[in-house]
């Protein structure tokens, strides 16, 4: 955003500070077993594709504080060069969440701080050419999938304090849909043993769907609603995790399909799976997993197809094409604070690197042996706009 960071008076939104979502928790991740080392939870640096723009969440000004502002950045299928489209008449330091809809379309949630209580909800169809104002929700989890979008505009959100509320398309209020501690009372969810919610989405026909942790090893916590009732709806996992328990990192709609991304295990022996569903869990792909070791998952995007990147520790990244491949290990990260890759087409990649007030782009090769910059933005940050 290039003008003073205060929201729109529509939106009655306070001032807000900081909450940096890049920065390690000393407390157990949402959906973290009872007695788990703790997990280092997902930054809400992420790219989210649609069906012609993939949508970028970028944290940028100071590392952290009231100076922090996140952006939004548009790549329209088909560009090179991405745009500056943070929402205008909002405040943005305490993060952005992002769900893709048709066409150059995107719903933004606002994480709160400081002395915002709620999540301003903004929605754009058109690039972001034009933005229009929702319905405010509860204040969003600090999770990347908080906020999820149906196929036919009804919106569902994760909040902050684990209840789980929905809006219909023509607007209105948002209306209570469960909590986790109902949800962990429901018959679907005993075998589970349910740790905390870590997700909310859609199956391609409408009906929602919610993830978290799993006491019970072996388990993906993946649950829909259907019928009134919840149901198991996670994938059946390799027997060599049996004993190993499973945190679901992300879970996203995506194309004509759902993909999530787990965590199994904790510590060095963790590793990363992804699953591939276009019923609604009645049938999954199961990607092979993929050993951490000392390293740890720092952020996920979704690209089309179902495909998977993940930033890591220490430079790293990871990349899976969709059902049926295989993690593919990046070359060194770019240089950032903050860096966070987007798979806006099949074979394409880019890592936005964000480092103060400035934004490189860089893409990946066609041999995927190095990084090439392609793109350098300068964003107008107004420092002490948020005092």
């Amino acid at each position: 955003m290039t003008r003073p960071r205060h929201a729109a008076a529509a939106l009655a939104v306070a001032i807000l500070a900081a909450g940096c979502g890049t920065a390690a928790s000393t407390t157990p991740a949402a959906g973290s077993p009872a007695g788990s080392p703790a997990a280092v939870p997902l930054s809400l640096a992420t790219a989210a594709t649609g069906p012609d723009a993939t949508w970028a969440a970028v944290p940028m000004g100071a590392a952290s504080g009231a100076d922090q502002f996140w952006q939004l950045f548009l790549l329209p299928a088909g560009a090179r060069r991405w745009s500056l489209q943070t929402p205008p008449d909002i405040a943005t330091n305490g993060a952005l969440i992002l769900a893709a809809q048709a066409g150059q379309g995107v719903i933004v949630g606002e994480r709160p701080s400081l002395s915002l209580t709620f999540s301003a909800i903004t929605s754009t169809r058109d690039g972001g050419r034009a933005w229009a104002t929702l319905p405010p929700a509860a204040g969003l989890a600090d999770v990347p999938d908080a906020l999820a979008a149906a196929p036919d505009g009804d919106l569902i959100a994760l909040g902050g304090s684990q209840q789980v509320t929905v809006t219909g398309a023509a607007g209105g209020g948002w209306t209570p849909l469960t909590d986790e501690h109902a949800l962990a009372a429901a018959p679907a969810a005993r075998g589970c043993a349910l740790a905390g919610l870590t997700a909310a989405a859609y199956t391609p026909a409408g009906s929602p769907l919610l993830a978290g942790g799993c006491g019970h090893p072996g388990t993906a916590g993946i649950f829909a609603y259907t019928g009134g009732t919840w149901h198991q709806a996670g994938p059946k996992l390799p027997d060599s995790l049996d004993g190993q328990r499973i945190r679901v990192l992300r879970l996203s709609r995506t194309g004509h399909g759902d993909v999530a991304l787990l965590e199994a295990g904790a510590g060095p022996a963790a590793s990363l799976l992804a699953a591939w569903t276009s019923d609604g869990g009645q049938a999954w792909t199961v990607s092979p997993d993929l050993g951490l070791g000392s390293t740890h998952a720092l952020s996920v995007s979704a690209g089309a197809g179902g495909a998977i990147a993940v930033v890591l520790s220490g430079r790293r990244g990871e990349t899976l094409a969709g059902p049926g491949a295989s993690w593919h290990t990046l070359p060194a990260l770019p240089p950032g604070r903050t860096v966070t890759l987007a798979l806006p087409a099949a074979g394409t990649t880019n890592a936005l690197a964000a480092d103060g007030s400035t934004l490189t782009v860089w893409q990946l090769t066609a041999d995927a042996r190095e990084w090439t910059m392609t793109q350098s933005v300068k964003v107008p940050i107004q420092y002490g706009s948020s005092g």
